[in-house]
């Protein structure tokens, strides 16, 4: 099947659905997601969406936490921008129709007589600025957004729909390097997972939401749909990537080793006062950093490494029992529940948690408009790599980059199909529908998923929060022969949604490993112990 559109998205997170509903009033609008609307990593996102709206704090303030996180390697201007931007961002997610936590009876009442936004504190910031919606803020902004795009009659969202590659001058039989000069995105291939039929889905602009890569490793707060399916189209596509080796492992995953995705215990909770402990029960972050618990995540991150290394045990402990019952239950009745659900009762209990691959800060390289470096193709949320982030991400900065950039990336678009200059090489009758003639029906399940636990492994021991000039030069050893295996058997196989989604994480991991090998400095995420 060939469908045209004027606005193609991939992907149904906060940053997909914000841009949607910004071009829709512009042209038809395609969601293309490849699991249920609603999955995704902005419906697991905890902790909230970091801006300053009250006097009490300012932006000079926000803007120096995040260049502090990101170890000195974020771009100024890009954090300036974000941040500025966020009131406005948010005071939109509202009108959308998301709910974000108000204080109870507030006499601070704001000048149009609403009640003050309830803020929370995370690691790494010095002022209460984490807008919320108790302990499941990115299932309330996925519901509120999914709601408003699903009303709107120039919004088409089709689900179990897999994007597999973008379309370019490639596919017109055109030879495309990383040196070609102005590569332009037609619009991307997709596999319909119902049917196994490959489509061909036209656009004037495509713009990918595609998320983060963090099924790649073994361990991963990330949902199973988190294959850095978009970085992975780009890099086919000979697009522009950077800042990969910067992946940001979250402290606090709780311990429940069955359970994939790994349970995330957000930071808000350390904000609220719960306290890192060792299994003796002692606090151990004083030997790490002055700011102990509300560290920025990559330092309380080797921390824990670290200790849990010495100790030889596999998990440590959070200790909330000092913030009390009440609050424990209203503020964060989501990991309550779940923690009582596997007997922790947390009002009497220490919380038992590791380290999880959380959040991939590189990505998709674009300007501040949100666009890449193949013409008419955007990139915004977690798969796009904005200079906001620097090294190491500051938290609940993600929400707020995603939604910045989806409104920049939107606002560009529109002016693209809307200047009468604009000229959109579109030759839609040359573009040829995928070919898998000769392809059979791999039934060898066990190749594919055995390859993946190898790679999610490798990835762990060796590319993991600690690494080495011998881990590495292993991993990529390791994965060469993974690359080759995977790539026979996908040169003769009729494609799948696990073969695409195992080919995705090899690209993935190649990049993160030749970019922290490139890395010849400790900084942010990165930590090689030959670099000290």
């Amino acid at each position: 099947m060939r469908y045209e559109v004027d606005f193609l998205v991939v992907g149904s997170g906060i940053a997909g659905l914000s841009f949607a509903l910004k071009v829709a009033p512009y042209g038809k609008v395609c969601i293309l997601t490849k699991g249920d609307a609603s999955e995704g990593s902005t419906r697991y996102a905890q902790g909230g969406i970091a801006a300053v709206m009250y006097d009490s704090d300012s932006f000079d303030k926000h803007i120096h936490d995040t260049l502090v996180a990101g170890d000195g390697i974020c771009d100024r201007e890009v954090v300036e921008m974000t941040i500025r931007e966020a009131p406005d961002r948010i005071r939109e997610l509202v009108q959308y129709g998301v709910e974000f936590d108000r204080v109870p009876n507030s006499e601070l009442r704001t000048p149009n007589s609403e009640l003050r936004f309830d803020l929370h504190r995370e690691g790494g910031h010095s002022e209460f600025r984490i807008l919320h919606h108790k302990d499941n803020t990115g299932e309330e902004i996925e519901r509120g957004l999914l709601e408003a795009a699903r009303r709107h009659p120039n919004i088409e969202i089709k689900e179990r729909q897999f994007a597999i590659d973008i379309i370019t001058q490639h596919h017109l039989g055109q030879r495309v390097t990383k040196h070609t000069p102005d590569i332009e995105c037609y619009g991307v291939y997709a596999l319909d997972c119902d049917t196994n039929r490959i489509d061909t889905y036209l656009a004037k602009v495509t713009l990918l939401a595609t998320g983060g890569m963090g099924n790649v490793y073994s361990t991963t707060t990330t949902p199973v749909i988190s294959t850095g399916d978009g970085v992975a189209m780009v890099h086919r596509a000979r697009g522009v990537l950077s800042d990969l080796e910067f992946m940001q492992f979250h402290p606090t995953s709780l311990y429940n080793p069955a359970e994939k995705p790994a349970f995330l215990i957000t930071e808000a909770m350390r904000g609220a006062g719960a306290v890192l402990k060792d299994r003796e029960g002692k606090e151990f972050m004083q030997k790490y950093d002055k700011r102990l618990s509300l560290a920025p995540r990559d330092i309380v991150a080797r921390a824990i490494d670290n200790e849990m290394k010495l100790s030889g045990k596999d998990y440590l402990y959070l200790d909330a029992r000092g913030i009390g019952k009440k609050q424990l239950i209203e503020g964060f009745p989501t990991i309550y529940a779940k923690c009582l659900s596997i007997g922790i009762d947390i009002t009497k209990d220490m919380i038992p948690v590791r380290p999880a691959a959380h959040y991939q800060c590189g990505g998709i390289k674009v300007d501040r408009n949100g666009e890449s470096s193949i013409h008419h193709l955007y990139a915004a949320g977690e798969c796009a790599c904005t200079g906001l982030h620097g090294g190491n991400r500051l938290a609940s900065n993600s929400l707020l980059e995603a939604v910045v950039y989806a409104h920049n990336a939107a606002q560009s678009a529109i002016a693209q199909i809307s200047s009468p200059n604009s000229e959109f090489r579109t030759p839609n009758s040359q573009i040829p529908d995928w070919n898998a003639e000769g392809m059979v029906l791999n039934e060898e399940m066990v190749l594919i998923t055995q390859t993946k636990k190898e790679l999610q492994e490798i990835m762990w021991n060796y590319v993991g929060i600690v690494r080495s000039d011998l881990r590495l030069q292993r991993a990529f050893d390791r994965l060469n022969l993974i690359f080759r295996e995977t790539e026979d058997l996908y040169n003769r196989s009729v494609l799948t949604e696990p073969l695409s989604e195992l080919r995705n994480l090899i690209a993935c991991a190649y990049l993160i490993i030749k970019m922290a090998r490139a890395r010849r400095q400790n900084v942010g995420l990165h930590y090689s112990l030959d670099l000290l």
